[in-house]
């Protein structure tokens, strides 16, 4: 079973319901015991990082999930779930993610000619070979809403990048954690094999 954590802050439905299309067991869930039963957890998010900071902690989850991830449990952020992962976030002050990667997040400061955010369809560059990317063809494009970007500190994490004005990190791996800035439940077919690789990956790992 795969736990979606609802903390108030995510796109529950479609990436539960792109997880049940590909075929996994899933619960959309803020039940702390749930969690710590599932075979892995997805953490999606839409908004603000301290919002999301303070929802996790108010409703008891934050270190439910420190525990878990600690634990060796397959764990996938999406969007907003990828900026927790990482140490700091400068988003309306500075505010303290979960810590599980080294590095800050950042507002895109870029050209006029560019929008912020950051919004719709752009290419992803593969860093290194991965489970998560098993199948997905190299520039192949998925669908991004943000206007920060995280900046790790260690180049080995680094999984995916993509261009808008400047090169970011658009999805991350460190051993059990796998995180995209871009949306896998927006981007249809790539988006779906995205999902099935962590889905795979989860099942052989328990």
């Amino acid at each position: 079973m795969i736990a979606v954590v609802d903390y108030g802050m995510g796109n529950l439905r479609s990436v539960s319901k792109a997880l049940e299309h590909v075929g996994a067991d899933v619960v959309v869930t803020s039940d702390k015991k749930k969690i710590k039963g599932a075979d892995a957890i997805v953490l999606p998010g839409v908004g603000a990082f301290k919002d999301a900071v303070r929802n996790l902690k108010e409703r008891g989850l934050w270190e439910v999930l420190i525990d878990e991830v600690a634990k060796g449990k397959p764990f996938l952020g999406i969007c907003l779930g990828l900026q927790l992962v990482f140490e700091k976030s400068y988003e309306f002050g500075e505010e303290e993610g979960f810590g599980f990667i080294k590095g800050k997040v950042v507002k895109f400061k870029l050209p006029s000619e560019y929008k912020i955010p950051h919004m719709g369809w752009n290419q992803v560059i593969k860093r290194k070979n991965s489970a998560l990317l098993e199948g997905i063809k190299e520039g192949e494009f998925f669908y991004f809403v943000h206007s920060y970007y995280v900046c790790p500190e260690e180049e080995d994490v680094k999984l995916t990048e993509t261009e808008y004005g400047i090169v970011f990190t658009s999805a991350i791996e460190k051993d059990n954690i796998f995180a995209t800035q871009f949306h896998p439940e927006k981007s249809q077919k790539a988006g779906l094999k995205l999902l099935e690789n962590f889905c795979k990956f989860a099942i052989k790992q328990f």
